[in-house]
């Protein structure tokens, strides 16, 4: 392909890596044709690539239907694939691709495709768990075996996806039994459920085994994950292992009183070890320990103002039985306590008067106008603006942002990047009390805020302007 092409010759000379080998990745020969004349393998040698990863059929199932063509056919791909590029002095890896279903169905052809590659020459034949249905306990036993069948030739590896859900405990299975390479994706993306997740499972091999894996600090791992969620667009997985924000949050009141005492009670591992942290979430469980350790994570010491303790702990059993939750809206929880212990938050504007309007103009299904007028009040000053979106809500959050934005720049850098709707009351149907969650960031970091409203849009309000004074605090900015 031209952009792969592409890739490798800008990589020889613009790609400096210091612990990190690329390799290029392809297939063994086709079916009746030379190794050294097979267009795909010639491709991945000009790639010039130090390491070369080929997938090779171990199933013999998949040898006869997909490829076509019989076992000693498919043996001898792998071997002369392997061959060729050894001599032209490349590290080869082999995917041994459906390897467990295959030896499942038949071990002794499975076995030969490994010893076949081993024999040719591969430094490293990767298991492959390509359909993702394995447990743990075939996995162990099946490398076993293939461990005692290779007799050490060369490194075993093992590729785990997630399709049983055991993708982390499949892949420290195989290492316990002998493979010394794995194979995964960060945050454990990948196709169908996807691959396992390289941060988990290192992790575990650091923090539970004691084997050092990474030449950099496992405490990046946090931040690794955020930033790779960012560039692929998808929202970070709060209970992910180690790196997701619910993996060391806790709620109920035994919990805090006991994390008071010592944290280790209720956590597996030291969060900051993998650049995460313990978070008290706060909901109509929570007690005054609750508050209390919460109120400390943000930055407030209650710890000797029971009065104080106990008019936010009110205020927020209060505000729960109105529909509101703060166990994922950290920003509003902040909040209230800016008002608690301040006695007001900064006023950064006051509101006149906002509204909607949606027109449709024409047939069915063309699109919808939305607009919305906000009237602010900043520095004294009246603002007036008017903003046009992709919905009612995101009109008023243009509009919002416009109004604010000559006073206050900042509010440039601020994008919201989750909007969550949950209907409460759901028997009184249209009528019914609406929660609204809305999370946003600004490059740095990500915060959540949480409206209640009779409608859509009035906790929607609440929420984008909670969350643009939370903004606009933690950047450092002061009213006008």
């Amino acid at each position: 392909m031209p952009k792969d092409t592409d890739f490798f010759a800008r990589a020889r000379t613009e790609l400096n890596l210091k612990n990190a080998v690329l390799a290029a990745f392809g297939a063994t020969r086709k079916v009746g044709v030379k190794a050294s004349e097979d267009k795909q393998v010639l491709a991945l040698l000009a790639s010039q690539a130090p390491v070369i990863t080929m997938v090779a059929k171990s199933d013999i199932r998949h040898v006869e239907r997909a490829l076509r063509t019989d076992g000693p056919e498919n043996l001898a791909m792998i071997k002369d694939s392997v061959e060729f590029l050894v001599r032209e002095g490349r590290r080869v890896f082999i995917d041994a691709e459906h390897f467990f279903d295959g030896f499942r169905y038949d071990p002794k052809y499975s076995t030969a495709a490994v010893l076949t590659a081993f024999e040719a020459g591969a430094e490293v034949v990767c298991l492959c768990d390509t359909n993702g249905g394995m447990l743990p306990g075939w996995v162990t036993d099946i490398v076993g075996e293939i461990r005692e069948a290779t007799n050490a030739q060369g490194i075993l590896g093992m590729h785990a996806h997630n399709d049983s859900g055991c993708a982390v405990a499949n892949t420290l299975a195989a290492i316990d039994a002998g493979c010394e390479h794995f194979q995964g994706t960060v945050n454990g993306y990948g196709e169908r459920t996807g691959n396992v997740d390289l941060i988990t499972t290192v992790a575990n091999l650091e923090l539970k085994y004691g084997r050092k894996v990474l030449v950099g600090q496992l405490d990046d791992s946090t931040r690794i994950s955020h930033a790779i969620s960012e560039i692929t667009n998808i929202s970070p997985f709060a209970r992910q292992p180690y790196v997701g924000s619910s993996a060391f949050a806790h709620k109920a009141g035994l919990h805090a009183s006991a994390i008071k005492v010592d944290s280790d009670l209720y956590q597996h591992t030291d969060p900051t070890m993998v650049g995460n942290d313990m978070r008290m979430l706060v909901s109509d469980m929570a007690g005054r320990a609750s508050i209390e350790l919460k109120g400390k994570e943000l930055g407030f010491d209650l710890s000797d103002k029971p009065d104080l303790l106990t008019s936010i702990t009110n205020r927020i059993k209060h505000a729960e039985a109105k529909g509101y939750t703060y166990e994922a809206a950290d920003a509003s929880f902040e909040l209230v306590l800016v008002e608690e212990v301040e006695g007001e938050r900064p006023d950064y504007f006051q509101v006149q008067s906002w509204r909607t309007i949606v027109e449709r103009q024409g047939r069915r299904g063309t699109d919808a106008i939305s607009e919305a007028t906000v009237k602010l009040i900043i520095g004294g000053e009246r603002v007036i603006v008017t903003g046009e979106g992709n919905g009612p809500v995101n009109a008023l959050d243009a509009a919002l942002r416009q109004a604010l934005e000559v006073a206050y720049p900042e509010i440039a850098k601020f994008e919201l990047i989750d909007f969550k709707v949950r209907i409460l009351d759901q028997e009184h149907g249209t009528d019914a009390i609406t929660r609204v969650l809305i999370e946003a960031a600004d490059g740095k970091r990500t915060w959540s805020t949480v409206g209640v409203g009779p409608n859509l849009l009035e906790a929607s309000w609440e929420a984008l302007t909670d969350s643009a004074i939370y903004g606009l605090i933690h950047a450092g900015v002061n009213p006008i």
